[in-house]
């Protein structure tokens, strides 16, 4: 796959939240994009609704999943796969997917792992400047390079890893951002006139990983292997600090 002629259409399969976002934001950058979704939904601006089996066979085709779904639904649609569509899945974890991709889908079908670190609430003012994670599971190096150049020309930050590191990496990015949105969300944290620039910023972690299905902060939590480890890690240092304080208190 060499020219954009040659991705002639892209589908998008599942509609949640973060899949009207995808489907909108390939439409936006050129590209024909069909979707299909298990409960019809309001179709985004220039994307069309299609069949399950046109979207299969499309060029390339991203599904827009949860993570605890993903291997249902690859193990679903795996012989339906058009034999020259590129498949991509879109999850927040690295392992899991590429692990279900190379196992499930027929080996002549190119498949490479994505994660745009990004969604409908931090790109709702463009998505320039924003990480796109990329690393081929089972593809010709000109098809991996085809989409590398295609995301940069959107001036994504395409950055090339492993699925190993990218998992390590999130867990101690991604994962904490959720699991301490979560919490102050089950603190009950309220806005306040006395909020400074930084509680402020707290709010606004708190309401974006609580905008996410809640699904998507059990699965990161799941499906990312070095998840425990940042829990552990973060519960320790709860309690070294909340240690230190206790010294603090019985020296005065």
């Amino acid at each position: 796959m060499t020219s954009m002629e040659q991705v002639k259409t892209v589908g998008v399969y599942g509609l949640g939240r973060f899949g009207v976002f995808w489907a909108q934001e390939l439409a936006r950058h050129g590209f024909d994009v069909i979707a299909w979704s298990r409960s019809s939904k309001a179709v985004p601006e220039g994307v069309r609704l299609a069949s399950e089996s046109e979207v299969l066979t499309a060029s390339a085709l991203f599904y827009c999943v949860s993570i605890s779904s993903f291997e249902e639904v690859v193990a679903r649609t795996a012989s339906r796969i058009g034999e020259h569509t590129v498949v991509m899945d879109t999850c927040s974890v690295k392992l899991h997917p590429a692990e279900v991709m190379g196992r499930l889908l027929p080996p002549q079908i190119e498949c490479i792992a994505t994660h745009p670190m990004f969604g409908p609430d931090s790109g709702k003012h463009g998505v320039v400047g924003l990480p796109m994670i990329i690393s081929a599971v089972h593809c010709k190096e000109e098809t991996l390079l085809w989409w590398q150049r295609e995301f940069s020309r959107w001036g994504l930050k395409v950055l090339a890893m492993s699925c190993e590191q990218h998992d390590r990496e999130a867990a101690w990015s991604q994962g904490i951002t959720h699991f301490i949105g979560r919490t102050l969300a089950e603190l009950s944290a309220r806005p306040t006139e006395l909020a400074t620039t930084g509680y402020k910023t707290l709010l606004t972690v708190m309401e974006q990983t609580c905008n996410d299905p809640i699904q998507l902060f059990y699965d990161l939590q799941r499906y990312n292997p070095y998840a425990k480890q940042m829990r552990m890690g973060l519960k320790g240092a709860i309690e070294v600090v909340m240690e230190q304080l206790r010294k603090q208190e019985e020296h005065h």
